[in-house]
């Protein structure tokens, strides 16, 4: 399993910073931006293609394998029909918006890619209840590895890479993604434990929306404020719209990359908690544990943005770097250490079933994110979106902090606190004395790297026996 997912991985990083990056490159920001809109406009109503449905269905067949006989079938109409609702709620809300015509063709093709990989993780979903879980694995990365080697044909193939549209990419992913839905179909048959019957049990939907309902509104109410950014940003700032949402998009990037880890922490967190809040047991040593463990490399990454921020860009983007990239991704990362907070506490807070917290804490986040990203893309364009998201992921994450305080009674330790603070403190202290004696940015990143691990275990945030404990707490 260990392989897998250092094949997932592998597979992501390839595909981010080798595809995604130069497809931005090749067809410019104005392009790229508008992608980056329309995909993050699917994002937000994306509840609507799922409500809960792969959660429920992948519990009753765990539980059961044969349920899957009527389950299966049953939860592939409703996901149709909802495909319709969540289609016709989107191109509303994007006529609403002003989106017309070349516009809406472009959106039609991005909501097509959010259908299918919905599909395609609803069909995967069903397949790791069975507990094909090597087999779900190798399914994770069909899709990324069809799109890689097509896309990257096209990227580097003289007689067509000159050309290379904002189309092609999107035709790439819907072509990638039927086919690995329809490898993943063939698959779930074969290994399903009885025969597969195609019928429709409305009255599913009924008991699954109302299980359901809070988490789905908190699903809603986080990819408005998590994922507004670019949609706003085009269509605030006028003439310079897509340009701007382009420039956003790549500093974006990286602090995308580096949520991947802290999502995958998450993951891991989830079932630890959910496990020793049913035993009772106390909760603070671990949530110290993740603490010391995500902060310390938020920190780095944030650190390393700050000092190096314009020399990182210009390694990716070489010619296709603009003024205001850098500052903007500075400030962007600094979004990051919030941002590990959040997955952190939240968590929490979702193990112990605090929806309706984790609720309120969002409605208000999402006034406050919309009204700040109205004032400040108007007046900063791009980069104010970054400061919006800066504020908005601090505040976030002291909420949930708050929350999580009061639920659980957790001792208030400002020593701790200021340990953290220290470590930061002497990591940019130490960075800015690299900065100065090591011209090459690459050697002196590397640098600073290293004196961060060294660190890591002057200040004993990790320890060995530690990491050991957390991964047995998992494995149990």
């Amino acid at each position: 399993m260990l392989f897998v997912l250092f094949v997932n991985l592998l597979i992501k990083a390839v595909w981010i910073f080798l595809i995604d990056r130069n497809v931005q490159i090749r067809t410019g920001y104005e392009q790229y931006g508008s992608y980056q809109a329309f995909f993050n406009l699917g994002l937000i109503f994306q509840i609507l293609l799922d409500f809960g449905l792969t959660q429920y269905s992948s519990k009753k067949i765990a539980a059961h394998h044969t349920r899957i006989r009527y389950l299966f079938s049953s939860m592939l109409w409703l996901r149709m029909i909802l495909g319709v609702v969540y289609l016709v709620t989107v191109f509303a809300f994007a006529w609403m918006l002003g989106y017309r015509q070349a516009q809406l063709y472009l959106l039609s093709g991005v909501l097509v890619i959010q259908l299918l990989n919905s599909m395609l993780v609803f069909v995967r979903s069903n397949i790791a209840a069975l507990q094909y879980f090597k087999t779900d694995g190798v399914l994770a990365v069909v899709d990324r590895l069809l799109m890689i080697l097509v896309c990257g044909s096209l990227l580097v193939l003289p007689q067509v890479a000159g050309g290379f549209r904002i189309e092609w990419f999107v035709w790439t992913q819907i072509g990638s993604y039927f086919v690995a839905l329809l490898v993943a179909f063939i698959v779930l048959i074969r290994i399903a434990p009885s025969k597969i019957h195609f019928y429709f049990r409305p009255g599913l939907f009924r008991s699954v929306a109302r299980e359901s309902m809070p988490y789905a509104l908190l699903v809603l109410l986080m990819s408005v404020y998590m994922r507004s950014d670019t949609v706003m940003i085009e269509r605030l700032c006028g003439a310079q719209g897509k340009y701007q949402a382009g420039l956003y998009a790549s500093a974006f990037r990286l602090l995308d990359v580096c949520n991947i880890f802290g999502l995958m922490f998450a993951g891991v967190l989830l079932p630890v908690f959910s496990g020793m809040i049913a035993r009772k047991e106390a909760v603070a040593p671990l949530l110290r544990l993740a603490v010391n463990i995500m902060m310390p490399v938020a920190f780095t990454a944030s650190v390393i943005a700050s000092f190096w921020n314009a020399d990182i860009m210009n390694m990716l983007y070489h010619k296709g770097m603009h003024a205001g990239d850098g500052m903007l991704f500075a400030v962007l990362m600094w979004a990051f250490p919030p941002y590990c907070l959040m997955y952190i506490y939240s968590t929490l807070l979702t193990a112990n079933g605090s929806t309706r917290q984790l609720n309120a804490i969002s409605a208000f986040i999402v006034v406050l994110n919309l009204s700040l990203h109205y004032l400040l893309i108007r007046h900063f364009l791009a980069l104010g979106a970054a400061w919006t998201v800066l504020i908005t992921e601090w505040l976030v994450a002291a909420c949930v902090i708050i929350a999580a305080h009061r639920t659980f009674a957790l001792p208030h330790n400002l020593r701790w606190i200021a340990t953290h603070l220290l470590f930061l403190g002497t990591l940019a202290a130490l960075a800015a004395v690299v900065r100065q004696f090591i011209p090459q940015s690459l050697l002196a990143i590397a640098v600073t790297l290293v004196f961060s691990v060294l660190l890591l275990f002057v200040f004993r945030f990790w320890t060995i026996s530690s990491l050991k404990a957390l991964m047995s707490r998992r494995d149990a």
